[in-house]
């Protein structure tokens, strides 16, 4: 009869021999560690390229190029003469906005008439024409404000009623949980959760499949014979044991490398993360219970990643996700432990404030362990 630390030495040996699995769990989490932030570390785009077709050729139009290259979103590259021009400027990728200046500009402008400025921008990625149409709308709104003023004080109008309009309570913005306003800070830390759980259920699924495969060829193992209970806890252990190394790396060297906010104490993320590790090793031991080849447990895994990314409720609103898929997404591991780190982390909350969280993954760990038990000793008595 196999003891408990006879099953933890075969486990780990069996776990260290396959090198699938330790380039998914080691591997893996150091690749994406790396790769994922590449996109954000620039934060916020900026100086993008937009050519300019300038109508008018007045001194209020160039007044107003001017403001548009000296805001930070945008940075003039060309001053073209047709719209033509300027759209193979955009489709060249030499430029990605344009800012046309209508003919009679400055008249129009003086006469009190309504003027269209028009904007465009390469619309593929979003985050690049917002920057462009918000610096482009903030240059001509402060010219259009300095325009209305000087023509209002020419006609002997008093400065108050001439700055109808302007504020006289200056806004300063002070960002609580974001302190750099950058993606850094608002997407990176949810999705090293995310690659945490992704790349834990690939290891274990692999593990737990690659032995039913083994079973359907005629290979015994120790896994056959083994009580099902210690089985399971010995897996739980290694897989879990071995996967606190990439935890506090991505919590350690990799917050602080990409100068990531830090406002929870080691000791109240380790408490945290405890039930996060053991219910997500749980559900891949289940999941490697269930499947029968092992290259399925990275297909499925991979296939169900964007959803969750989604589905977590911090790049889109907890409330415009349909009631249904929010119900589905809580039942896996990942959801609750990227809400509450997130706020634990980044937001400074109390260990009180995610505590219903922090319950929510022991007792996903409970239930998707019992079914790991369930599958687990099925197999046993299908090999037998």
């Amino acid at each position: 009869m196999l003891g408990f630390w006879d099953l933890v030495r075969l486990e780990l040996r069996t776990l260290v021999s396959d090198r699938a699995i330790m380039l998914t769990l080691f591997g893996g989490v150091l690749f994406y560690s790396f790769l994922y932030p590449q996109p954000y570390l620039q934060q916020l785009p900026r100086e993008e390229p937009v050519v300019v077709i300038n109508e008018d050729g007045s001194q209020l139009s160039r007044q107003l190029e001017f403001m548009a290259d000296a805001t930070a979103q945008v940075r003039l590259v060309a001053r073209v003469s047709s719209l033509d021009e300027a759209r193979q400027w955009l489709i060249d990728g030499r430029a990605s906005g344009i800012l046309l200046i209508p003919r009679h500009f400055y008249r129009d402008l003086l006469l009190g008439k309504s003027v269209t400025l028009s904007y465009s921008g390469d619309a593929s990625y979003f985050l690049v024409y917002g920057t462009i149409a918000e610096g482009l709308a903030q240059a001509s709104g402060t010219l259009a404000a300095q325009v209305k003023v000087a023509r209002l004080l020419s006609h002997g109008e008093a400065l108050p009623q001439a700055a109808t309009g302007w504020s006289a309570v200056g806004l300063n913005v002070l960002p609580v949980f974001n302190p750099t306003m950058g993606y850094v800070n608002y997407v990176v830390p949810a999705v090293f959760v995310l690659i945490l759980h992704q790349v834990l259920l690939m290891g274990a699924g692999i593990l737990g499949a690659t032995q039913n495969q083994q079973n359907e060829r005629g290979i015994s193992g120790y896994w056959q014979k083994a009580p099902v209970l210690p089985l399971l806890l010995a897996r739980t252990l290694v897989l879990g044991g071995l996967f606190l190394i990439p935890v506090s790396y991505f919590f350690g060297f990799c917050l602080d490398h990409y100068q990531i906010t830090r406002n929870a104490s080691p000791t109240t993320l380790w408490l945290f993360v405890l039930p996060f590790v053991l219910a997500t090793t749980m559900l891949g031991v289940l999941l490697g219970a269930l499947l029968r080849r092992r290259d399925l447990p990275s297909q499925i895994v991979l296939l169900s990643s964007l959803p969750l990314v989604f589905l977590a409720g911090f790049i889109w609103p907890v409330e415009l996700i349909p009631a249904p898929l929010n119900w589905l997404a809580q039942w896996l591991p990942s959801t609750p432990a990227i809400a509450g780190f997130l706020r634990l982390n980044q937001m400074g909350a109390d260990f009180a404030q995610v505590a219903p969280l922090w319950w929510q993954l022991w007792g996903l760990a409970v239930l998707y362990g019992a079914l790991a038990y369930y599958w687990l000793a099925r197999r046993q008595h299908q090999s037998a």
